[in-house]
């Protein structure tokens, strides 16, 4: 394939994933605007945001493993015009009702993209520099577009409306849809067979909302509410059931060998923490930005622009980092400068100021997330062999989401006693949010320490033959 056509599909592929992405963040600065367009009340007001998260994170298995038998392009086609078509609709939502079921159809379109496209980047780039290059691009924008989510929510509400935050993905979908049918060859399917396992489908997914709908609810009911253990307790017995059936059948839809290749277990152990302290940190900073320092909605969304203009920098020079001192190094010291980025975050006081204390913050975090989420999505897709590649894609991107709703729900449980403790001991209701925030940020960093300690003791990183020595530093220069 010549080198025009590959460098158009990888930006056809990460347009796609940005798409996904950005639904996740972009709609929580429109959050207030909706509620009083639409007559929201405080308590519905969750599910604009949870129903995405929730088919999201529940069909990701699902959607990988369809993409890997049923074919790739044709999976990924059907998810961009499914989202693209929601996406209107949401836009014209007439009522609150409306809007959540659009949403939630919105992100079960989202659990059929994000592994399809993943799935065709692995099979497209061979495994070394080139597929190396081609994931840096990718992380490029899975960890800034959340950042670039923001920053494009607080424009679009506070010039074009609420609605303009649906929208925007309707252009994006039909271009990227057009792109991928005429530039994206139609990948046959890889698996030898088309048995879809029916049981391991129906028990993974609903048992993955139900994780997703407990780490929901926890941040409003608490953890040990009725309406959180049902639903935890329910996932933990649908999951049980699934690695059970998995164990047994002939074709199951995620064969466990898989999780035998141990950095494949290991980027997934990485991505669940990483994930989880760096979507609750991106949230509770937005809270003080705009609570605190009192910025408006486009000035909170420009102060975090550094972070994927970072991102972005560091993430296409990580391929020849990555050549030079392997990826295990990079994963070490991205997870810990995010680490040390967060934690200054959780010395933010009433008087600190964007410029001496948020920025210097935002930069290692920047720089760190850059470097990690490269070699994390390497080490979690290495050594898996074509047909497995839509699973592997699907495992990625399942602890990726529910690595986020888990960090947002412990945070936000965190953050909630923290501040009760402060306004009980005599506190001001701000100070007493800000002590909340700052034992959010403490937590979102001991998350990264955790990530950090998987990094160093279970990531192995694989020793170069001398013809793939030779054949990299040939395609270095």
């Amino acid at each position: 394939m010549k080198q025009k056509h590959t460098t158009i599909i990888l930006l056809l592929l990460a347009l796609s994933q940005f798409l996904v992405v950005l639904d996740s963040a972009i709609i929580n600065v429109a959050l207030p605007a909706i509620k009083e367009a639409l007559h929201f009340s405080d308590a519905a007001l969750q599910w604009v945001v949870t129903a995405y998260i929730l088919t999201f994170g529940g069909f990701l298995m699902l959607g990988g493993r369809t993409a890997d038998l049923f074919g790739r392009r044709r999976v990924l086609v059907s998810g961009i015009a499914g989202f693209t078509v929601f996406s209107l609709l949401l836009g014209l939502s007439q009522n609150s009702e409306m809007l959540i079921t659009l949403r939630a159809l919105q992100g079960l379109s989202a659990a059929f993209m994000a592994p399809a496209a993943l799935s065709i980047l692995l099979t497209t780039f061979k495994e070394g520099h080139e597929r190396n290059k081609a994931l840096s691009i990718w992380s490029v924008v899975g960890s800034g577009g959340a950042a670039a989510g923001v920053f494009l929510g607080g424009i679009l509400t506070e010039y074009l409306g609420w609605q303009w935050n649906f929208f925007v993905n309707v252009p994006l979908g039909i271009l990227t849809i057009w792109g991928i049918m005429k530039f994206v060859p139609a990948h046959m399917q890889e698996a030898k067979d088309r048995h879809l396992d029916f049981p391991g489908a129906a028990l993974v997914t609903s048992g993955l909302m139900a994780l997703v709908y407990a780490l929901t609810q926890a941040p409003e009911t608490g953890w040990t509410s009725t309406s959180t253990l049902l639903p935890l307790g329910l996932s933990i017995l649908l999951l049980i059931g699934f690695l059970v059936n998995e164990s047994r059948v002939k074709h199951p839809l995620v064969p466990l060998n898989i999780f035998k290749t141990r950095n494949v277990t290991g980027g997934n152990l990485i991505m669940l923490p990483v994930m989880a302290g760096g979507l609750g940190l991106f949230f509770f900073s937005s809270l003080y930005i705009q609570n605190v320092l009192q910025y408006s909605p486009v000035m909170s969304g420009l102060s975090f622009l550094p972070i994927p203009i970072i991102i972005g920098l560091v993430s296409t020079r990580s391929p020849k980092l990555i050549e030079r001192f392997g990826f295990k190094a990079l994963m070490v010291t991205g997870v810990s400068l995010t680490a040390l980025g967060t934690l200054l975050l959780s010395f933010l006081g009433a008087e600190s100021s964007y410029v001496f204390h948020l920025l210097p913050a935002f930069i290692l975090m920047g720089v760190g997330l850059g470097l990690s989420f490269v070699s994390v999505t390497i080490a979690a897709t290495s050594g898996v062999k074509p047909e497995q590649s839509g699973l592997a894609s699907g495992l990625i991107n399942t602890s990726q989401q529910i690595g986020g709703a888990l960090g947002i729900a412990i945070l936000a449980v965190v953050a909630s006693t923290g501040a009760a403790a402060g306004v009980a001991s005599g506190m001001t209701e701000l100070q007493a949010s800000l002590q909340g925030y700052q034992q959010a940020f403490f937590w979102a960093a001991m998350l990264m320490v955790a990530a950090l300690f998987v990094a160093i003791f279970v990531i192995r990183q694989p020793k170069k033959s001398v013809g793939q020595q030779i054949s990299e530093a040939i395609s270095v220069h």
